[in-house]
């Protein structure tokens, strides 16, 4: 069961080290992961149809499932999963189309315009995993920005099922998207196809996409080996309840628990101003967690995780600060007046009506978040992570006189002769 910590007997340290996500096995995976990188770089399609085999237990005579075969599979989904796929698409398309926006034109002196511009990231890769759970949400999360941005070419990977396809709620994202092609890549060798391309798999500029410890590895390998970026480093899932006296205890215990589900790495952090909240969360916890079909798994996070006493909301947000949690919800009637006091983290659910799982699948915000305590410089994946920013400048013969002696002055203080010449030719003219 979860361990309990007073804030207030804490020291500076003992805070650091408690808000610390380490792997101890990071090296080996390392290691592995870069044998893995290696192999799809040298050998290509036949490294990745090897792999398939060796992770996955199938045999793959193509790597990808076709527009056809996809449209087929997507036409088997039930009506009830297909409404909800509606409904959170909907959600999620009106909030991303919603962050477009287009920059005036600034003239900053008397001649001189300056403005920026957006272009879509040309060719993007999306990562949807698979494995112990196949989550249509994240390509919805991932493919609808890169569609509203305009991206020419989305390609998407994600781990084969046993039968070597995909199941029918990805193919039905897929279609709605107006997704093509499915690759059936998943782990470290998908990054790896994705970043360095092979006959198959197109090279891509940047890669999307929430994955396992190797897939997490590989992105920030191959984001240091190859001209291709990554939308943000990325670890297991977490979250961070702050509740006080007017929380409610079952719903405490089924959010922390619906992050633990996530995996054994996974992390649920309750932090509360209440011993009798604290004292009701844990026995919801062993309530709600004996009927869930994931409870060895959910039960291994839950000993991973811990709970923090504080004397107030104040010292909440506190630690909640130095934690930097992907998500956070403020489990109290007092949520307001938190939000002010809030420096970092990926994404916030106000109130004891929000649970975070509304945000993994149907408001409208994206699930792909920063973890490992990098929500500190890192925002969620949203439609600018799909696009550039071009910045453009005109100046007339009334801003280069205007401008001319100032860039002529501070290129000879720095002793760059020729910057100064572009400018005095010009004004010589």
């Amino acid at each position: 069961m979860m361990k309990i910590y007073s804030y207030k007997e804490l020291t500076e340290l003992e805070i650091t080290n408690l808000c610390l996500r380490q792997l101890e096995d990071d090296s080996s995976i390392l290691d592995r992961v870069t044998q893995i990188v290696e192999q799809v770089k040298m050998r290509g399609d036949a490294a990745l149809i090897d792999y398939a085999q060796q992770f996955d237990q199938v045999a793959l005579t193509e790597l990808y499932l076709s527009e056809a075969e996809i449209e087929r599979i997507a036409a088997t989904i039930p009506a009830a999963e297909k409404a909800a796929i509606d409904t959170a698409y909907a959600n999620i398309w009106a909030f991303h189309a919603a962050q477009a926006n287009t920059e005036d034109k600034l003239e900053t002196m008397p001649g001189v315009t300056c403005w920026r511009e957006s272009r879509p990231i040309s060719r993007v890769g999306l990562y949807i995993p698979g494995g112990s759970a196949v989550l249509p949400s994240t390509f919805l999360m991932l493919g609808i920005p890169a569609v509203l941005a305009g991206c020419k070419e989305i390609v998407v990977c994600s781990p084969p099922q046993k039968d070597g396809k995909t199941n029918c709620y990805l193919a039905y994202c897929a279609v709605k998207l107006g997704i093509k092609r499915i690759y059936m890549i998943g782990g470290a060798q998908a990054v790896a196809a994705m970043a360095y391309g092979t006959a198959s798999v197109p090279k891509v500029y940047k890669i999307f996409g929430p994955g396992n410890r190797y897939v997490t590895q590989a992105k920030q390998l191959i984001q240091s080996s190859s001209m291709t970026a990554i939308d943000m480093p990325a670890g297991p899932s977490e979250v961070l309840v702050i509740a006080d006296e007017t929380a409610n205890p079952a719903f405490i215990a089924s959010d922390l628990l619906a992050q633990a589900e996530h995996g054994a790495d996974s992390q649920a952090i309750l932090v509360a101003t209440s011993s009798e909240i604290v004292a009701e969360t844990l026995k919801q916890i062993e309530v709600q967690l004996a009927v869930l079909p994931r409870k060895e798994v959910t039960e291994k996070a839950i000993a991973n995780s811990y709970v923090v006493q504080v004397d107030n909301l104040e010292q909440a947000m506190q630690f909640s600060n130095e934690y930097a949690p992907e998500h956070l919800i403020l489990a109290s009637s007092r949520f307001e007046q938190l939000i002010p006091l809030i420096e970092h983290a990926g994404s916030v659910f106000l109130g004891n009506l929000t649970p975070e799982s509304a945000g993994d699948y149907a408001s409208g915000t994206n699930h792909t978040l920063p973890t490992s305590g990098f929500a500190k410089a890192y925002s969620g994946v949203s439609l600018d992570s799909f696009l550039k920013k071009i910045t453009f400048q005109h100046i007339t013969t009334q801003g280069l006189a205007n401008i001319g002696s100032t860039v002529e002055v501070l290129a000879a203080a720095e002793g760059l002769q020729a910057h100064k010449n572009a400018i005095t030719i010009r004004l010589k003219s």
